[in-house]
């Protein structure tokens, strides 16, 4: 079910403004507005776009929300049954490139995730890699901080697009954009009793939290990482090599004799 024409004219009126204000600021006739509002006509994607910027509100609860009532995320659309804006960039053939979302692009991306413009603006690329051979969406996003070591921060983790969040897996890490909390990397657990998640990060240094599904924009599912940050570990000198194997041979020469001495043993 889409809220959509009832949320155009319940935030119309919540700002005071006539049909012929609304009109003149989004560009289309105030015929446009009522027909919209009556459910007569709906609004092409530009539109919902530019309704979504001038009031304010996430693209995806200006459509499946019902903002008359209890605020933003009073009904949740877990399954993605309704519409969901993907935007996605494709080259010349038609093929559907990955996106990126650096570090310098993570604050805009949570206002912006569904705006077609912005999307575009981003990096963009193809990964030759037969783990991505799927007809699942991608995205490369950048993370910070220590919280989910070895995994350090600055690195790229790839991840593809969770349509429907019932397919959350318990334990399993995730990119999930959010409202207040902006782009976060955990691994999750679904409470479908409160409709909450458990994020948990593998640094035990930090603790557990939870967050209502109203609050979630996008959940994305870790596939792989792209990191920069070396390992520093040593390779093992000559020496050490000469040493080791010294070491096994004599043990293995110790194991036979063992061997030997039991077998050698009187039976009684």
């Amino acid at each position: 079910m889409s809220f959509l024409n009832a949320n155009i004219k319940h935030l119309r009126k919540e700002r005071s403004m006539t049909q012929s204000d609304l009109a003149k600021r989004i560009g289309i006739k105030r015929s446009l507005v009522g027909a919209y509002e009556e459910h007569r006509a709906e609004p092409k994607l530009a539109t919902i776009q530019k309704l979504a910027y001038l009031f304010q509100v996430p693209l995806d609860d200006l459509i499946n929300t019902d903002l008359s009532k209890s605020g933003p995320g009073s009904q949740v659309d877990t399954e993605g049954k309704t519409l969901r804006v993907l935007p996605i960039v494709v080259d010349s053939e038609d093929k559907e490139h990955i996106t990126l979302v650096n570090e310098s692009a993570r604050a805009g991306y949570t206002g912006h995730y569904a705006d077609p413009e912005f999307i575009e603006s981003l990096p963009n690329f193809s990964l030759p890699v037969k783990e991505l051979y799927t007809e699942q969406t991608y995205r490369l996003f950048q993370i910070n901080g220590d919280s989910m070591l070895p995994i350090t921060s600055g690195s790229y983790v790839i991840c593809g697009y969770v349509q429907d969040w019932s397919d959350i897996k318990d334990g399993q890490c995730y990119v999930v954009v959010t409202r207040d909390n902006g782009i976060v990397y955990k691994r999750l657990w679904r409470n479908d009793d409160t409709g909450e998640l458990l994020l948990k990060s593998d640094n035990p240094l930090y603790e557990p939290y939870t967050i209502g599904v109203a609050e979630i924009l996008e959940v994305w599912n870790a596939r792989g990482y792209l990191s920069f940050d070396l390992p520093e570990h040593s390779v093992a000198a000559p020496s050490d090599v000469h040493h080791i194997s010294s070491m096994l041979t004599k043990l293995h020469r110790e194991v036979e004799e063992l061997k030997l001495a039991v077998g050698g043993r009187p039976q009684g």
